[in-house]
């Protein structure tokens, strides 16, 4: 095994478990150690502290385990199994009114850089480090046989998650099984997954108990859905007995979804219409006509040289919500930026607040669900910050 040697102290951090080798905690390194290798992490005294994957940049090893263990089969069988088995004892996994979960979510499943989303009885995969990328294969078969007949499908969606400097021409594919079957099922409602041309593994698993927040609060409104991708929030809202719903999306695939989906659950219902059209100006030109808004942006910001613009923009955003919202309305908004602290958000949101002269009251403080569990030595897991706030 190929070792990796640190600056001296710089394995404190690593001793409190957190999974991210930094480049500038690096003191040397042996000769030969290739992008995705899996290497030994060694401290200044010359102790084993972690084994994980090497990669070019500033994390330079993703951390998978913390003692001398083999990663072998064996390795991975046991991860994804521990994964189940946490779905399953939170009542997510094995729920016939919901067969859309995230079995993997990296960090917080202790498997750094890789993700699995269950859609039925397809498993969509993501590797988001090189290391994970050479492993797919012997993850993709420990993946099936822990899975037993829950899944027939395992879809590999790599090809904008890896390094873009590792240069790997990944294509997605199958990598077991195939199908043209795409509708899941998520609390009793339908929806269409475009796993294969859509944002992320195709949907947005994590806004799922958001989403049935707001179906609590959708009777009689009318709705404004923003940024609304594939529509989950509409369909919630609708489900909720909101008097209209209106969904707005500038990508006019998301707009060919939501009306899809909204159609899978209420056929020719009329209360829903789909606007293909930027946010911000939909938004200048709408009148005060809604009670409900939800804001749920792509990431503003995917690096922290970017937070300041972020910031910006979302206090932009939220200003426009604030003048546009009918006295007595309620408004979702969301940030999923990991570098976004909820401090930073929430001030953002106290911003545009004031500027709108409106009086604001928090319902609740949002995040993502428990199947994107964080790890309590990995802060920086949890990203998707949310609230719910009245507007007199």
């Amino acid at each position: 095994m190929k070792q990796i040697y640190l600056k001296k102290g710089k394995e404190e951090s690593i001793m409190r478990f957190h999974p991210w080798v930094f480049s500038g905690a690096i003191q040397s390194m042996d000769e030969g150690i290739s992008e995705g290798d899996i290497v030994d992490v060694i401290s200044y005294n010359g102790a084993l502290v972690g084994r994980g994957h090497f990669q070019i940049g500033s994390i330079a090893v993703r951390i998978l385990t913390f003692t001398d263990e083999t990663i072998d089969e064996g390795f991975w069988n046991k991860r994804l199994s521990v994964a189940l088995k946490m779905r399953q004892d939170i009542g997510i996994a094995d729920n016939p009114d919901n067969n859309t979960y995230r079995l993997v979510h990296g960090e917080g499943d202790n498997l750094p850089g890789l993700v699995i989303d269950c859609y039925g009885d397809t498993a969509v995969m993501q590797a988001h480090s090189v290391g994970m990328h050479m492993c797919k294969d012997v993850i993709v078969k420990e993946l099936v046989k822990v899975m037993g007949s829950r899944i027939k499908n395992v879809y590999y969606k790599s090809e904008t998650t890896l390094p873009f400097k590792a240069d790997l021409s990944q294509e997605n594919t199958f990598l077991y099984g195939g199908t043209n079957d795409t509708v899941a099922l998520e609390n009793g409602l339908k929806f269409r997954v475009d796993y294969l041309r859509g944002q992320k593994t195709g949907f947005f698993i994590d806004q799922r108990e958001n989403r049935s927040l707001l179906e609590k609060y959708s009777q009689g409104k009318k709705v404004l859905n923003m940024f609304c991708y594939t529509g989950g929030f509409s369909f919630y809202a609708m489900r909720g007995g909101a008097e209209l719903v209106h969904s707005v999306d500038s990508s006019s695939r998301a707009i060919e979804l939501t009306t899809e989906n909204v159609n899978l659950n209420f056929p020719d219902d009329k209360r829903h219409v789909a606007y293909c059209e930027d946010a911000f100006k939909y938004l200048d030109k709408a009148g005060n006509n809604y009670d409900l808004i939800i804001l749920d942006p792509p990431a503003f910001a995917k690096h922290r040289a970017a937070l300041r613009n972020a910031l910006k923009g979302y206090t932009r955003l939220n200003m426009k919500a604030f003048e546009k919202i009918k006295p007595g309305g309620i408004i979702f908004t969301f940030s999923c930026s990991q570098v976004v602290t909820k401090d930073n958000f929430r001030n953002a949101v106290f911003t545009a607040a004031a500027q709108a002269g409106r009086k604001v009251r928090i319902l609740h403080q949002l995040h993502q669900p428990a199947d994107h569990p964080i790890n309590i030595y990995h802060p920086e897991g949890e990203y998707l910050k949310g609230l719910v706030l009245y507007v007199e």
